[in-house]
């Protein structure tokens, strides 16, 4: 008994020792890079000199993955806690968050997740933390790390959504301007910025912020001021505050470019080459190089480059707009905003109601004129009364969330999916297990978005058609039916293909492999539980939908992990419609490569 007690009492010595070994040796930090919007193979040594010297230097994730919907809170959602869709309640960057339309939502029930005043109301619904989990950079403050999130409006706020109210470093487009629910600055961030030449107040785009009309070409300029800015921020204030502070950091960065530069593009109006490989888009995946290499330079002057690790990943992919089908009746109609013959956006919600024979109405509950030549813009309502619609879509570009509130959701499910698959727009349809089987369609369980979300979950996720248009790299020129109010030749993502799951990942520091190329699945659902075990947070969750450690990247890891590659079909639906998903398995953790009906997806086996 004795030899026993002295055993446990030299494990515990020695395993309080190693605490102690640890807790004397500093902490590294970490820069999370965010590119929105970049295709992972456009990036070269000559398109993006910096992201590419990044990945060459460190770690290359070859096998990297978006989540589905490919849109841009949704994977913020995903990088800010470590978690799938189902668990966040972030199903797009336009969700439903229930009956209330109040004045504090800018887009009626369906708020975007882009708008600071949105976040705010949808916030404010769901107790103060829509997302149900704790972020990364919360959990990293809590545990004595110093952070600041830097960048694009909606996605910098909900890498920390229960810190907007100043009491940490989040800074975006709207911070420091006078309007009404914009974010206020940290104590003492607004007279640092000014003391530092520059102006408190963030500029506008711009003409980058012009999108063109159906008649009208969009932007020719890369988002250089409003970036050169968030850079200057960055490197010449929250740096030397975050390194002054003497604890270790957590910074993310989130470059609007190239996304939104690709979106408004002017190079290619109503055309779809050389739709987003024009030079304005070039222009903007350059950008975001820049923005990186600045930082690095700003962390080697600063005397931080070995002792902070920078992991880069993008959102998304990207694709160029189609506008065109041969069955939707929508694109039959005559708008006084839309090329004759082209989809309208909100043409889903146009098709719906004609088959429906039921009125349509804005998220707002203002009624639609399709007869006058009006169309939805950012979802739409279906039914006799607004107030209890039969149908709510929000639509997210390559894909549209569909809501069922009335009681007999489950025959109104069946005849959505059956007017959908008869539509040649149509990918993929995914619908709400709650809901039962539906031929031709997939449980919305076998992509991860049913899990423990506050906000409500979709009765059904529709994916739209993509094709390549053909180049040396056809994932580079990938063509999407996007619904959206942008114009077929500029830029768009949301579906389920392989072209928008296949963003840029890579990372390089000290915590990470030299010279790696990683052939094992990753996702953005992966980088906070990398982050974290890198830098040494101790991250806790609460749903069960996770990612998991990039393990194979990490100085003295595995070479790779075990994954394996899988498909499922549904039963064939109407007219032989079936929904195939091709994905990824890797130490417990799924991988989207692409969904929908053989024909109509890109990198679909």
């Amino acid at each position: 008994m004795g030899a026993s007690r002295n055993m446990v009492l030299a494990v515990a010595l020695a395993a309080a020792s190693w605490t102690a070994v640890c807790a004397q040796q500093p902490r590294h930090n970490v820069i999370l890079f965010v590119a929105d919007g970049l295709r992972s193979q456009i990036v070269t040594a000559e398109t993006a000199p910096a992201l590419a010297a990044a990945r060459a230097e460190g770690v290359d994730f070859q096998n990297s993955h978006a989540l589905f919907p490919t849109v841009t809170t949704a994977n913020a959602s995903a990088m800010a806690t470590g978690h799938y869709l189902g668990d966040t309640g972030d199903f797009g960057n336009y969700i439903y968050t229930g009956p209330k339309n109040a004045p504090e939502s800018t887009n009626g029930v369906t708020p975007s997740l882009e708008d600071d005043a949105d976040l705010n109301f949808v916030n404010a619904q769901f107790g103060g933390n829509y997302l149900n989990e704790d972020s990364l950079l919360a959990q990293a403050r809590a545990q004595g790390f110093a952070t600041a999130s830097i960048g694009k409006k909606g996605p910098t706020s909900v890498h920390d959504i229960t810190a907007r109210d100043g009491s940490a470093i989040v800074i975006d487009d709207s911070t420091g301007w006078p309007a009404p629910d914009t974010l206020p600055y940290a104590p003492g961030l607004a007279a640092a910025i000014k003391a530092a030449g520059l102006d408190p107040v963030p500029p506008d785009r711009g003409l980058n912020g012009s999108s063109g009309a159906y008649n009208m070409a969009g932007n020719t300029v890369a988002n250089v001021d409003q970036q050169a800015w968030f850079t200057q921020v960055a490197t010449q204030v929250v740096l030397p505050r975050l390194k002054d502070s003497g604890k270790p950091f957590v910074m993310v960065y989130w470059s609007r470019d190239p996304d939104g530069t690709q979106h408004n593009q002017g190079d290619s109006l109503n055309a779809l080459t050389p739709g987003i490989n024009g030079p304005t888009s070039m222009a903007g995946i350059r950008d975001a190089s820049d923005n990186l290499q600045r930082l690095r330079e700003a962390l080697k002057a600063q005397g931080l480059d070995q002792t902070t690790d920078i992991v880069i990943t993008a959102d998304h992919g990207f694709t160029t707009i189609s506008k065109q089908s041969r069955t939707s009746p929508s694109a039959k109609l005559k708008y006084t905003d839309v090329v004759p013959g082209f989809l309208p956006s909100g043409f889903l919600a146009i098709d719906l109601a004609q088959a429906l024979k039921a009125p349509l109405w804005q998220p707002n509950g203002l009624p639609i004129e399709l007869n006058d030549g009006f169309h939805p813009k950012n979802g739409a309502l279906i039914g006799a009364d607004p107030a209890h619609p039969e149908v709510i879509v929000a639509v997210n570009g390559g894909a549209d969330l569909l809501y069922f509130p009335g009681a007999d959701a489950k025959a109104t499910a069946a005849r959505v999916a059956s007017i959908l698959m008869a539509q040649d727009y149509t990918a993929a349809v995914f619908v709400n297990d709650a809901l039962g089987p539906i031929p031709g369609a997939l449980p919305m369980s076998a992509i991860n978005l049913i899990g423990s979300a506050r906000t409500p979950t979709p009765s059904m996720v529709v994916s739209f058609r993509t094709v390549s248009s053909g180049c040396a790299k056809p994932e580079t020129c990938e063509v999407l039916v996007a619904d959206t109010d942008l114009q077929q030749g500029q830029g768009s993502h949301g579906s389920l293909s392989r072209g928008e799951t296949h963003n840029f990942m890579a990372a390089v520091g000290p915590d990470f492999k030299t010279g790696f190329v990683d052939a094992s699945p990753v996702s953005n659902a992966d980088l906070a539980w990398t982050i974290a075990k890198a830098v040494g947070i101790d991250f806790k969750a609460k749903g069960q939908l996770r990612g998991r450690v990039a393990s194979e990247a990490l100085k003295d890891g595995p070479s790779s992990v075990p994954s394996e590659a899988r498909t499922i079909r549904s039963e064939p639906g109407p007219g032989g419609f079936v929904t195939q998903l091709d994905y990824q398995e890797a130490a417990g953790a799924r991988y989207f490569d692409a969904a929908g009906m053989p024909g109509r997806v890109f990198g679909l086996k």
